[in-house]
């Protein structure tokens, strides 16, 4: 094969051919994929560049991974990786494979986060008149008046001869000494306007321009002048706990969507799982502090502390009745981990775990949401039902079957 001349329309063409004579369900879209793994190239770059020749390298990937693909290994563990909502995921053989069922978990999970605790409520501001209105009105009917009375007492003044002084005496002095009194009177007031004027330009400077107090502004100038509800509530950081992380996508996506507003406190018990999903992390550019992973059972690493603390638990656990376990496809039975699948008798032991867990690591309000087998769904939301829960649901997935069961903590519980 190797001293062959193989471009990749050749290469595609043979790979899809051969995955078919063993039964790929799907032989031209796996070839692409391993094509693209090998080469680095997307699917669209296939099209555009059929007529390139593969180097010795990529021939030797691509036979290894068709080598493997036509056993029945997942087409992600060959690759290494998957896309999982907005994110790509490293994959790996001892790790379970993420579904596009899960995305819709993630997407319940982002739809309760939005309405019940990312949005703060708007906080609204009234304009109101001013409390010194009338007195402002007032002063300027005053103003006017005195620069009437001032203007007819010159007028009188600048008529009058000495003669008519002399002749009218003291009423005359006094017309005359009148005007200049104004004048005096006219020269305090306009002082007086002009402080006020500057005082009012600096207080109208330290507002916006929807005429909210600016840093530094007087607050009595600024609560004078608007009468505010309660400052805006900044939106809190939301909480989720999830328990079976595997590769990670359910809390990095959490955390990746809304970034900056949710972090996420992951747990597993298988240590190749912690490792891969601490990989995924590090390549989103995601530190500790936003999805901290821990290898745990269950929640039994979750500080005391913390009880009580979370907004929402969140889970894919194993979840295939033992019964169904036997007739699962050959490559999901025999190369993905029983532990990550098998969910017990009627598929609900850890789930039932999960439910016992869930009053005390969430708040009041708080959401437990789960990913289950589809003909389990009924079952466990009755068992919701009966350990409290409120506003149980039943979600379907794409192909319409139940999938998700979300249920909200009413009473959070406090272990003693």
């Amino acid at each position: 094969m190797a001293n062959e001349i193989w471009t990749i329309k050749r290469c595609l063409e043979w790979t899809k051919e051969y995955l078919a004579e063993r039964g790929e369900e799907h032989p031209r879209l796996s070839a692409e994929w391993l094509l693209c793994a090998a080469t680095g190239l997307a699917r669209i770059d296939l099209y555009m560049r059929m007529d390139e020749t593969l180097n010795a390298a990529q021939l030797e990937t691509m036979h290894a991974a068709v080598v493997r693909r036509a056993k029945g290994e997942p087409l992600q563990y060959i690759t290494g990786s998957t896309q999982f909502r907005m994110i790509d995921v490293a994959c790996a053989p001892g790790v379970l494979i993420p579904r596009p069922e899960t995305e819709m978990l993630v997407e319940e999970v982002l739809n309760y986060l939005d309405a019940e605790v990312l949005s703060p409520e708007a906080a609204a501001r009234q304009r109101v008149e001013l409390p010194w209105n009338d007195e402002v009105e007032e002063a300027r009917k005053a103003e006017a008046a005195l620069a009437d009375e001032r203007a007819t007492a010159e007028r009188r003044a600048a008529n009058l001869t000495a003669a008519d002084e002399a002749a009218l005496g003291g009423d005359v002095l006094g017309s005359r000494a009148y005007a200049e009194e104004l004048a005096d009177r006219e020269a305090e007031e306009a002082a007086a306007q002009a402080a006020e004027a500057e005082a009012a330009e600096a207080a109208e400077s330290e507002l916006d321009e929807y005429g909210i107090a600016s840093e530094g502004a007087d607050q009595e100038t600024a609560s004078a002048q608007y009468a505010a509800a309660p400052a805006p509530v900044e939106p809190r950081i939301a909480r989720v706990l999830e328990v079976g992380c595997g590769t990670g996508c359910i809390s990095l996506s959490l955390a990746w969507e809304r970034r900056g507003h949710v972090t996420c406190t992951a747990t597993d018990i298988e240590p190749r799982a912690i490792d891969l999903a601490t990989k995924n992390r590090d390549a989103l550019g995601l530190t500790s502090d936003e999805v901290a992973f821990s290898l745990t059972n269950l929640v039994s690493s979750i500080p005391r502390e913390e009880w009580g603390t979370f907004d929402v638990l969140v889970s894919n656990p194993p979840y295939i009745p033992t019964d169904v376990m036997r007739s699962l496809p050959h490559e999901v039975k025999d190369f993905e981990p029983d532990l990550a699948l098998e969910g017990g008798a009627d598929g609900l032991d850890i789930f039932r775990r999960l439910l016992n867990a869930a009053p005390y690591m969430l708040r009041a309000g708080g959401l437990f949401a789960c990913e289950l087998y589809e003909g389990a769904l009924d079952a466990a939301a009755e068992l919701c039902r009966q350990a409290g829960l409120s506003d149980v649901r039943i979600v379907h997935d794409l192909t319409d079957r139940p999938r998700i069961v979300r249920a909200i903590v009413s009473e959070p519980k406090q272990r003693q």
